[in-house]
């Protein structure tokens, strides 16, 4: 029995594993397994090394690698613990392809890059000096709400200050489910410490609401930012925005249509710019018009559930929520960053998005691809995690350094 147990658990840590470090994506129903898969074990590479390590020692203690199948089992457990190890190598090397791009641009990537930091508790977002006030309300209760969605979280230093940066953190989650309290927490901490006011927002969600009602919670929380600022010792004229996969494409549409009246129903003269954007392995173009998904699109989960109309039926629709299609020369500065395995938010997708910035806009536009990043590889302390933000603050710092002269 003990053999059995150790030969399931060795053949589920190598399928993970490979998960992590072989990319795949137009695998149909598997896409949710294996994404998990490659998520946690990719991230959490170096604890589940030790945790394997431990799960042998326990299961050789009990008698369970004996015979061809323990053979069997203990050298896939080591085989997944190499891939493992590789899988960590590689997000070292994209450290070192991160202090090479930010040499280029002149960024300050404050010290060392990356550290252990987290390896204990990578899901402590508790920074000293940093403080959480909860579920503020951003607005009237919204049409079509569920769950108190109109609430905002700040993240900020202890200390007083004032005229302090400001980001805004969209969350993620297919635009169905999600929470602010589930993502960009290692952002907002790190920001926090190093002086800038956070806030993390809620919006209401499909099937409930339905496209555009998401971007208008969206352009709303902007606008009680600014109108709020002062509260919090915040700079109204510096507001920034980021968010990944539905939070990506959301920070995106946001950057790209200040001030459009469509998105601010009842609010129109409130004033929705932002300063700068970093969207995570977002979705930028609803069209699919490069063909590359074929049976992998997103078209009919969209249509059903976010846009609940087709493409034909509403195409201005689609396209007004499309930000590819919303791109033009003033766009803010972008800092787009994806991960090269991502499953569910393609990187070829994100690089012909920034491509067509760098066409258009006026004003920077940077693209940070981390080799054997999955989907939502920042959503907790990890060594890529790090690398990924200490790019978005040094990007964001010399945003705001370029705006004071």
């Amino acid at each position: 029995m003990a053999t059995t147990l150790y030969f399931v658990w060795s053949a589920l840590a190598a399928a993970f594993a490979g998960a992590a470090w072989f990319p795949a994506r137009r695998i149909g129903f598997l896409v949710p397994v294996y994404f998990f898969g490659a998520w946690i074990a990719g991230e959490l590479a170096l604890q589940l090394v030790a945790l394997h390590a431990l799960v042998t020692l326990v299961f050789a203690a009990a008698g369970a690698i004996t015979g061809t199948a323990g053979v069997l089992a203990l050298a896939l457990n080591l085989a997944a613990c190499g891939m493992l190890i590789a899988c960590h190598l590689r997000s070292i090397d994209d450290r070192d392809a991160l202090v090479a791009f930010a040499n280029e641009q002149g960024w300050d990537l404050d010290g060392r890059v990356a550290s252990a930091h987290g390896f204990a508790r990578p899901f402590r977002m508790k920074r000293p000096g940093v403080r959480r006030i909860r579920d503020l309300e951003y607005g009237e209760e919204l049409d079509r709400d569920k769950g108190r969605r109109n609430r905002i979280d700040v993240v900020l230093p202890e200390a007083p200050g004032n005229k302090r940066p400001v980001l805004l953190q969209i969350h993620g989650g297919g635009w169905m489910i999600g929470n602010k309290e589930q993502q960009g927490g290692p952002l907002m901490a790190y920001l926090a410490e190093r002086g800038w006011v956070c806030f993390a927002m809620n919006y209401r969600l499909s099937p409930r609401a339905a496209f555009p009602d998401h971007i208008v919670d969206v352009k709303r929380a902007i606008a009680w930012i600014r109108e709020h600022a002062d509260t919090w010792g915040a700079d109204p004229d510096f507001i920034c925005v980021t968010g990944g996969s539905a939070g990506g494409h959301l920070t995106a549409l946001a950057a790209l249509t200040p001030n459009d009246p469509v998105f601010q129903p009842g609010f129109e003269s409130a004033d929705t710019r932002v300063a700068a954007a970093v969207p995570f392995y977002g979705v930028y173009d609803f069209f699919d018009r490069s063909g590359r998904r074929g049976s992998q699109s997103l078209q009919p989960f969209l249509a059903k559930n976010v846009f609940q109309c087709q493409p034909e039926e509403n195409p201005e629709l689609w396209g007004a929520m499309s930000p590819i299609d919303r791109i033009g020369t003033d766009a803010p500065p972008f800092l787009v960053i994806q991960g090269s395995h991502d499953t569910l938010a393609w990187a070829d997708e994100a690089r012909e998005f920034a491509d067509t910035l760098r066409e258009k806009s006026h004003h920077p536009v940077h693209y940070l691809e981390f080799e054997g990043g999955q989907h939502a590889f920042d959503t907790f302390h990890s060594f890529r995690s790090a690398c990924a933000v200490r790019a978005a603050a040094a990007f964001l710092e010399s945003v705001r350094h370029s705006t004071r002269g």
